[in-house]
């Protein structure tokens, strides 16, 4: 009896360890720029930080922090990095933008499967805390949405624009349905665009294309839509973390929140400073939205057939159309009332600005007008060609004499 009473003493004792501990903190995705970022972060805070990812980090890992190279669709992989952490935060995703977003196969072993291995791995090692990052975009597919708060139904699956928001929403779903007492405490973060200085995939594309001349001209100039900063963006997920314990009540536990500036702005607004500052100029030409989405449908469909042969970086998909010429954003007082989450940023591109001036971004002293867009010329040049083709390829279409 006595013997039976102390293993039930040990067990307890060893469940409340675990439900306390909180010395080491994981981030899957650990070698990206907002992983990284977080890792950073907690590092500073005194946490043993381990950074998770198929590449490593290109910045500088303090003392505090370690990497582990490691491929999340490999699930006895995920397991043996895993061990020891007593939170984990699971950045790591594939297929955002780019000509990533065509790769479905590997958008789904990455943002499905991946997030499976990694539930898995928190449960066999007794991992009590699992903050997902996720994305506005689980509710979005180019419908109008004015600071739309939680209450808002998953997009059905069949309505997505794009693989990537399709697989976020079904990893998300299975992180919060893994959410249970005494075992592992779940939660979602939904992000809106994330900026700052040193991002490596939204700011340098956006140079680069004033750069080219690309942007021709505006489009949904009317939308507002939400941005991130990355301080902000760490912030949410300390507090996330911080609200999935029993000194919190537990109070995120199974829970999504929407994550932004808390201050929605017009796409070409927010970029405005930024390609000022670097001596470009913005079009006053202005085309309807439909326009825009016919061209990117375009891009698409040419990127689609050729994907076999040559995969080329396309300057616009329909998702991100939608997502710069309609109105979506959404509202953060649940995550302000929940976590304590208060934005310390809003839009603020300044410094990425001077960043990018300091590092010879600024245009050198010329007529900018005489600037044109090849890209854009071939793009819709082929526009134009491969709907005539498509026309041409329906007989219904042409016309009959009767």
């Amino acid at each position: 009896m006595v013997g039976k009473m102390e293993t039930a003493s040990l067990s307890k004792q060893h469940q409340m360890t675990r439900e306390t501990a909180d010395n080491v903190h994981l981030v899957t995705g650990g070698g990206g720029y907002t992983g990284y970022k977080l890792g950073k972060r907690l590092a500073d805070m005194g946490k043993e930080v381990i950074l998770v990812d198929i590449v490593p980090p290109e910045w500088t890992l303090t003392n505090k922090m370690s990497f582990i190279q490691c491929d999340l669709t490999q699930e006895d992989a995920v397991v043996t990095s895993l061990k020891g952490a007593d939170c984990v935060y699971h950045l790591a995703s594939y297929g955002m933008s780019g000509k990533e977003q065509f790769n479905t196969k590997l958008i789904e072993e990455v943002n499905i499967k991946g997030t499976e291995n990694v539930i898995k791995a928190c449960l066999i090692h007794g991992i009590r805390r699992l903050v997902y990052t996720s994305s506005n975009n689980v509710v979005f597919g180019g419908q109008e949405i004015c600071n739309g708060d939680e209450s808002l139904p998953y997009l059905p699956l069949e309505n997505f624009l794009d693989h990537y928001s399709k697989t976020k929403r079904i990893a998300e779903q299975n992180v919060l349905e893994a959410d249970k007492k005494n075992v592992l405490r779940t939660c979602a973060l939904r992000l809106g665009g994330v900026y700052g200085v040193g991002e490596q995939r939204h700011i340098p594309r956006v140079v680069n294309m004033a750069q080219t001349g690309v942007i021709q001209a505006l489009f949904g100039t009317d939308s507002l839509t939400d941005f991130l900063h990355v301080d902000n963006m760490v912030q949410a997920h300390i507090l996330a973390a911080k609200a999935l314990t029993e000194e919190k009540g537990y109070i995120a536990a199974g829970q999504a929140y929407f994550i932004s500036d808390g201050a929605p702005i017009n796409t070409f607004a927010f970029f405005r400073p930024l390609i000022e500052g670097l001596g470009y100029s913005l079009p006053r030409l202005k085309v309807p939205v439909w326009l825009m989405c016919s061209i990117a449908w375009m891009i698409e469909m040419v990127l689609y057939i050729v994907s076999g042969i040559y995969h080329f970086q396309p300057i616009l998909t329909r998702m991100e159309v939608y997502k710069m010429g309609i109105s979506n954003y959404f509202c953060i007082n649940k995550a302000s009332r929940d976590l304590g989450y208060k934005p310390i940023k809003q839009n603020e591109i300044s410094d990425i600005r001077e960043d990018f001036i300091k590092r010879g971004f600024k245009a050198k002293q010329r007529n900018m007008s005489i600037v044109i867009s090849l890209n854009w010329c071939a793009y819709f040049i082929f526009y134009v060609a491969f709907t005539s083709f498509v026309v041409s390829c329906f007989p219904m279409w042409k016309l009959r004499n009767i």
